[in-house]
């Protein structure tokens, strides 16, 4: 994110978000199957409670205030009443986001479920300058959003732009990023795929996009002089999450041993239900139907939600299963998030 300096000049300081994981696809996937997965893949399960720990106390770039920078911009999406829940612990091992502070390092968050593949021991989300001025607040709401699962939005190729390529390099590979030519391209040159942009738009005001200084930028002509610093969500931005992230105010439907539960779902939605066995023994869930659907499940402790398992069965012709030792009165939730049907359309959940 480019963040202009407190007295008053712009220091181009960006955000290097590292690159994302692409589910690896049949060749022979339908165009539509392969859209629905490649969308839906680095969302969280709605309902998920995302885990932060701070790896240290604000690094070299200030104190105990730039922690609560990043707890405010969790707060901010929180605020807009979706479905996501976000709680701080101490322990780095029962964390998925992890959040570091090194100045000169520039700003960085791995995107969505992406924070899963990274060691407990390692930094998710880094911040390098002072989150505490109004550029740096929307520094760590750009970053949060990355985390729940949201790219730089100036990569979507729906906004049509046309850069000179040439002072994009030699602007970003000059001081103070010194960015290499890869990681510049991964983060500004590079289009992604309509397959995989949230919005068939592009939100020039949104908080994912990054400011730009004049020259960069040669079409469309009114971006010719750049693109000023977004400093807050957007109208776009609250309503792509709530897209993706709803309120959840019901109480999950009970599903009972062996009794089949059909979802009605389109492409990125999900259905919850409760599950409370009578005996303690191993359990399988499973969906049944041509179809695309990634299922987690969770326990309902006193502490909040704790994931159990989960199952992935994009682009595999097969069913999701999740085999796991159930405790007797205990209380769980399965959530199924569909990204594809591809047969007839019909899917359902059962456990036994």
């Amino acid at each position: 994110m480019n963040a202009p300096a407190d007295n008053g000049t712009t220091m181009p300081r960006y955000c290097a978000q590292p690159p994302q994981t692409k589910p690896v696809l049949r060749p022979d996937l339908s165009p539509a199957r392969a859209r629905a997965i490649l969308l839906v893949h680095a969302k969280w399960i709605n309902g998920t409670v995302l885990h932060y720990a701070f790896l240290d106390q604000g690094g070299d770039i200030g104190g105990p205030e730039q922690l609560d920078e990043v707890r405010h911009a969790f707060q901010s999406w929180k605020d807009l009443g979706i479905g996501l829940e976000f709680q701080e612990v101490t322990d780095p091992g029962d964390s998925e986001i992890r959040v570091v502070f090194q100045e000169h390092e520039g700003s960085a968050s791995y995107v969505g479920t992406d924070n899963l593949h990274i060691g407990t021991s390692e930094p998710t989300m880094t911040f390098g300058w002072d989150l505490t001025t109004r550029y740096g607040k929307a520094t760590a709401l750009h970053e949060t959003g990355h985390a729940i699962g949201f790219a730089h939005e100036h990569q979507n190729p729906f906004a049509g732009i046309v850069w000179d390529t040439d002072k994009v390099y030699e602007d970003l590979g000059g001081p103070p990023n010194n960015w290499p030519h890869e990681v510049t391209f991964n983060n500004i040159l590079r289009k992604l795929s309509q397959d995989e942009v949230t919005g068939s738009t592009w939100d020039p005001d949104s908080i994912m996009e990054y400011s730009f200084g004049p020259g960069l930028i040669v079409r469309p002509d009114r971006y010719r002089g750049g693109i000023p610093p977004s400093l807050g969500l957007s109208a776009t931005d609250k309503e792509r999450v709530l897209q993706w992230y709803p309120s959840l105010h019901a109480q999950p439907s009970r599903l009972e041993p062996f009794q089949s539960a059909p979802l009605r779902l389109a492409t990125g939605e999900q259905a919850d239900f409760e599950i409370v066995p009578s005996e303690t023994r191993s359990y399988q869930i499973g969906t049944f139907g041509d179809s695309d659907v990634v299922l987690a499940l969770f326990e309902d402790t006193p502490g909040g939600l704790r994931y159990v398992t989960a199952d992935d069965d994009s682009g595999q012709d097969r069913n999701g299963r999740l085999e796991t030792r159930l405790v007797k009165d205990h209380h769980y939730v399965a959530r199924a998030r569909l990204y594809s049907t591809w047969g007839s359309g019909s899917i359902a959940l059962m456990y036994w």
